[in-house]
């Protein structure tokens, strides 16, 4: 059994053949960048070479993207080929080959929009059943190679499941308040409460979801860590984090301790039940396992996160952050 893995020069696409290989299963993979763990470099764009690299296919992680660190860089054609031109030419060609499960790491940017309440709002609860609203072409062309899987598997019964992941990348923030505000660790960490995951986690998703693709045939999933709160904890959140967040984990000291704090407010909060749930996900990191390991003095995150590392998203290096933003 192969399995295909795009986007494998990337952050996530390394972590999955990385994980295939751990585990002793067959992988081939495509990147338009080469990398140690690429074995096809070429455009998805091009259906002759999604063709050719399909063959002996029998499941497919589709992690290949253009980013939000993108949006500004890369013009709206230039996604449209990545996102959806790429992800419709992978779709047909596992058709064509029969491919027995399809996963597509989409984001939770695709929610936009809808994840901005007004200053002094509760926080708004993401689950599956929030309607996007996508605030760019990152989040248009995410969302709609979504749709495109849901339309495949219509009418060719490709078993296809759509994993809608929330932030794991290593660089820092790009936004400046973030960045001057906060340790860059500290920032992270918060976000393990509310809009993080560990990449560890992210991939065993995706693993499960190969398992069971057949069996559910299409569905979204959000991935994120799993947080504390409860959909009672809304409107405070929005209005004080830290009183809402000492009811239920001991934190303060050890944030003391390294000088830490803990955002004022959250504007959202993802959850995973569904993917925990239909899945049997289980994720080893939320924010109380990162505060365990740090008493341990261990990393907050996972090896393969630190195995892994930056990689960033660009060839040059920008002035005013990581990269720019386009707000």
């Amino acid at each position: 059994m192969t399995f295909l893995v795009t986007g494998s020069s990337g952050h996530l696409g390394e972590a999955l053949c990385r994980t295939l290989k751990a585990q002793g299963r067959g992988y081939a993979s495509a990147d338009i960048k080469p990398g140690p763990y690429t074995t096809h470099q070429g455009d998805l764009a091009d259906p002759d070479f999604t063709t050719r690299i399909m063959k002996g296919v029998s499941g497919v992680l589709h992690a290949a993207t253009l980013h939000k660190p993108h949006v500004v860089t890369h013009s709206f054609q230039q996604f449209v080929d990545a996102n959806v031109t790429g992800t419709l030419n992978l779709l047909e060609a596992a058709a064509r080959e029969g491919v027995e499960s399809f996963i597509f790491t989409s984001t939770t940017s695709t929610f936009g929009e809808a994840m901005r309440p007004s200053k002094g709002s509760p926080a708004v609860l993401v689950t599956e059943d929030l309607a996007p609203i996508p605030k760019n072409i990152y989040g248009v062309t995410k969302l709609a190679a979504e749709n495109l899987c849901r339309l495949v598997h219509k009418k060719h019964k490709l078993p296809c499941l759509v994993l809608r992941t929330s932030r794991f990348f290593p660089e820092e923030d790009d936004s400046a308040a973030i960045r001057n505000g906060y340790d860059d660790l500290n920032a992270k960490v918060n976000e393990l409460l509310y809009r993080r995951a560990d990449i560890e986690d992210i991939v065993s998703a995706h693993m499960l979801a190969l398992d069971r693709a057949p069996e559910i045939g299409f569905a979204r999933y959000i991935i994120s860590a799993t947080t504390p709160f409860r959909a009672d904890d809304l409107e405070e959140l929005g209005r004080d984090a830290p009183a809402v967040l000492k009811r239920y984990v001991d934190y303060e000291a050890d944030y003391a301790r390294r000088g830490w704090r803990m955002f004022d407010t959250l504007d959202r909060l993802y959850v995973n039940d569904l993917a925990r749930k239909e899945l049997g996900w289980k994720p080893k990191t939320d924010f109380s396992a990162a505060l365990d390991r740090m008493k341990r003095g261990e990393s907050p995150f996972s090896a393969l996160a630190g195995a892994i590392g930056k990689k960033g998203y660009h060839d040059e290096v920008f002035e005013n952050g990581p990269f720019p933003v386009d707000e």
